[in-house]
């Protein structure tokens, strides 16, 4: 039995905005318990150079959203990158696993030997659906998820592994 394209993304999708929900949900506690602006997390980046951890929820929203869109050949649903509070992103997270939830198996069939095509520095790449799936919008959309856990462990918001993964 083989997996589908539709195994291997949405779903994968799914649980880990699920997952990023729920480590904003201690963040927010976290800031609450120790009366600590919000702010504090939201403006927190690893680097100077990185996004802060609100831009990490974003990039990780439009890796999704993108990664979805781009297989499935339908327009993805457009966000103005404006969240600055907990709920804000909470929303976000929200809308975007709701357009995941309207993405169906039919729509990924032969998505994995489909041409995509996307802007990397100002060139064009070429991928299989396939290709792009497993070596670029799968590792990119965790990439951004992995950073923002990193920045909430950093601020010592109380979260370990197991709830990155979700158990």
């Amino acid at each position: 039995m083989s997996l589908t394209m539709h195994q291997i993304s949405i779903p994968v999708f799914i649980r880990a905005l699920n997952n990023l929900s729920t480590l904003l949900n201690k963040a927010a506690a976290h800031a609450e318990e120790n009366k600590l602006d919000p702010d504090t997390l939201l403006t927190a980046r690893l680097f100077e150079d990185m996004y802060p951890l609100a831009g990490q929820i974003q990039r990780a929203s439009d890796a999704a959203k993108f990664g979805a869109s781009r297989l499935s050949a339908i327009q993805p649903p457009s966000f103005a990158d404006e969240e600055t509070t907990f709920p804000q992103l909470q929303e976000r997270i929200a809308r975007t696993i709701a357009f995941l939830e309207t993405v169906t198996p039919e729509q990924l069939d032969g998505s994995a030997e489909r041409e995509i095509v996307i802007k990397l520095r100002g060139n064009e790449t070429r991928f299989t659906g396939q290709a792009y799936l497993l070596t670029f919008a799968l590792p990119n959309f965790l990439f951004h998820v992995t950073t923002a856990y990193d920045i909430l462990r950093h601020k010592g918001v109380k979260i370990g592994k197991m709830d990155y993964l979700g158990f």
